[in-house]
């Protein structure tokens, strides 16, 4: 579904992605471990078309992505890890990317039922979305995400400070998309998580490409040393 071929992202100075290649299969759960300022978010940021690269391609099931750009934006979504709530009703929160697609009033009200359903929010329609809780606030961004039907939903950080119920809910959620054939791909620190979760992971350090590979074989056997010590708590900075 995606190709990255030698993906580079410099900030002034900083390189954020350093030459970064990888391939990521559709219907899959990818995730992407590394300590902060690895460049994972940069890398999310590039995948969902926020942020274009400096060098290397980025290919969309075959055909160069930034050529696509405004088609690819209404299938690809992404959910940041301190999502913006607009001052309205959870309703309106969830309701408004179908409100631009011109959906019916009907319509509307019945995918905003299941979204709410599926996220566990049901009777939480007329409270105001930036009143609620972080774990809230993040599983009503997650439903406002899908109910457009995305074929790539991107996750930073999806649980990060989420109590255990909430990021309970959040991976329930992440797994159940899968199964309906969406493509996941997630920016993680929980390596547990990334274990728990994915079908494949890719390690970052310092915006290079350590190693990627099936989950189980890199937490498992990893090939490289800087996997092996960041997997073992061994990495400090």
């Amino acid at each position: 579904m995606i190709e990255l071929e030698g993906i580079t992202k410099r900030f002034g100075e900083v390189i954020a992605l350093d030459r970064v290649s990888l391939k990521i299969d559709e219907a899959r759960i990818f995730a992407v471990i590394g300590n902060s300022g690895a460049g994972k978010t940069t890398l999310l940021r590039i995948i969902s078309l926020l942020e274009r690269q400096d060098e290397g391609r980025y290919l969309y099931k075959g055909e160069d992505a930034w050529s696509k750009e405004e088609d690819l934006k209404r299938r690809i979504t992404m959910v940041f890890q301190k999502p913006v709530m607009f001052n309205t009703t959870v309703y309106n929160n969830i309701a408004y990317g179908l409100k631009l697609r011109g959906y019916t009033r009907e319509e509307i009200k019945t995918k905003v039922a299941e979204m709410l359903e599926l996220v566990r929010l049901e009777g939480y329609e007329k409270k105001n979305a930036k009143r609620l809780s972080g774990g809230e606030q993040q599983r009503v961004a997650i439903a406002r995400a899908l109910i457009t039907e995305p074929e790539l939903l991107v996750l930073d950080e999806p649980t990060a400070n989420l109590d255990a119920a909430n990021a309970s809910v959040v991976e329930r959620c992440i797994k159940e998309l899968v199964g309906d054939g969406t493509t996941v791909i997630m920016a993680t620190h929980n390596l547990f998580q990334a274990k728990r979760l994915s079908d494949r992971v890719a390690y970052l350090f310092n915006g290079r490409l350590i190693e990627v590979g099936k989950t189980e074989r890199v937490f498992e056997k990893p090939e490289n040393e800087l996997t092996e010590k960041f997997i073992n708590g061994e990495l400090y900075f």
